[in-house]
């Protein structure tokens, strides 16, 4: 892969009210034109992204929206898109003029505390007006990270750029582990990736890609094999491996051909813990224990691909939870980033992977859905329970094995 995927920048969202110079900040920051900037309100309708590297954080994903006191019914619709980028948010700045305080960004940041989001309160247009002591100390009273600035100038884009680097989360100046953690260095994972209809032409899948640079990165080593020659290979090898993983739809036959003395589990799980909550969607897969035929539940993904003749997410998991159910249980599915509002009208929500998103989007996912009431699960967990290999799956994961034990009925 030469580009770092979106997935693993850092989101840097940028928003305010229309004409604040949300846009401008943003090539000041790039060094680029990348949004179009003019003095007429709502030039920017849809959300520009821009990825750059921005050291010592590295790749960054900068995102700018339209304003968030847009008017009218397209208005509505604009605004509505920003509040999709609020949920992939990592990191905000919040560009306000100077004095100009008001209910607007003031929702963004009641919003951003509630999802826990870091956010920087940027003071545009100070080349035209300054800013008061009182206001100052108005903005000072919501949070500390504050920079004045003026994107028509330049002054002050220096300093916001090193407070981006100061906000910025922790994970992301100390990556965490998908599984080398759970192999550790001089150890070696075996990793099955059945080749298949689903299987792009001439590559690799992300997980896949990403979990063996992960293993390099920690010193351990990396063995690919297809699930039909899995057998063979661990033959082949004088020790047994630290950690099989397997693509999840390979997930009975690799069970069968791994001896129950190495740990095993799958892609898909990996990434629950690595992308979102492991524990958390452990909790969730247990409910499939007291689904009953016509139960309705959603089935998400986060990309937006066209689903082949027996995908993953809308054949082989409905087929397993009606064989797991015994009946037909109502299932809506869900694409990308939008989501349904009537949440609490679903008994579970089954997530893929998430590898195309960041984590901030998918513990946004789950956040909304516990505080609609609803389990949240994914791809890996639902397979592993639906096919009766949930506790050898869950072993590599002490917290998440734990939760299982103390649940479990």
């Amino acid at each position: 892969m030469q580009k770092t995927p979106k997935s693993l920048r850092l989101h840097i969202g940028i928003f305010g009210k229309r004409n604040a110079g949300k846009s401008s900040i943003l090539n000041s920051l790039t060094g680029q034109s990348s949004s179009i900037v003019s003095s007429y309100a709502g030039t920017t309708t849809d959300p520009v992204e821009k990825p750059m590297e921005l050291l010592p954080i590295g790749p960054v994903l900068f995102i700018d929206t339209a304003g968030i006191d847009d008017i009218g019914a397209l208005g509505e619709m604009r605004i509505e898109r920003t509040r999709q980028v609020i949920k992939r948010t990592d990191l905000a700045v919040i560009v306000i003029e100077p004095g100009n305080l008001t209910e607007f960004e003031l929702d963004l940041i009641k919003e951003f505390h509630r999802l826990s989001v870091p956010y920087i309160l940027a003071v545009n247009k100070t080349d035209l007006k300054k800013l008061k002591d009182s206001s100052l100390e108005t903005l000072k009273q919501k949070t500390s990270n504050i920079v004045i600035c003026s994107a028509e100038t330049g002054d002050g884009i220096t300093e916001l750029r090193k407070m981006l680097i100061k906000t910025a989360p922790p994970d992301f100046l100390e990556s965490p582990a998908i599984l080398s953690d759970l192999v550790g260095p001089g150890g070696i994972a075996v990793l099955v990736v059945p080749i298949d209809k689903e299987a792009p032409k001439g590559r690799l899948i992300m997980p896949q890609v990403q979990s063996i640079r992960d293993l390099l990165d920690g010193d351990s080593s990396a063995l690919v094999c297809k699930d039909r020659e899995l057998m063979s290979t661990l033959d082949k090898l004088k020790h047994k491996p630290d950690l099989v993983v397997t693509d999840s739809q390979a997930f009975l036959k690799v069970a069968a051909d791994t001896p129950l003395d190495v740990p095993m589990t799958s892609f898909s799980i990996l990434f629950a813990r690595f992308k979102g909550d492991l524990v958390e969607m452990t909790k969730g897969a247990m409910v499939i224990e007291n689904l009953e035929p016509t139960d309705k539940i959603m089935i998400c993904e986060s990309c937006t691909h066209h689903p082949i003749t027996d995908d993953i997410g809308t054949v082989k998991i409905p087929r397993w939870l009606h064989q797991f159910v015994g009946g037909k249980l109502q299932i809506d599915h869900w694409r990308g980033h939008d989501w349904p509002e009537n949440l609490e009208e679903y008994k579970l929500i089954i997530h893929c992977g998430g590898c195309m998103w960041n984590k901030r989007e998918m513990l946004s996912r789950i956040m909304t859905a516990r505080e609609a009431g609803v389990p949240i699960t994914n791809y890996g967990l639902t397979i592993a329970y639906t096919l009766g290999i949930f506790e050898r799956s869950l072993k590599p994961f002490p917290a998440a094995w734990e939760v299982y034990n103390k649940y479990k009925t």
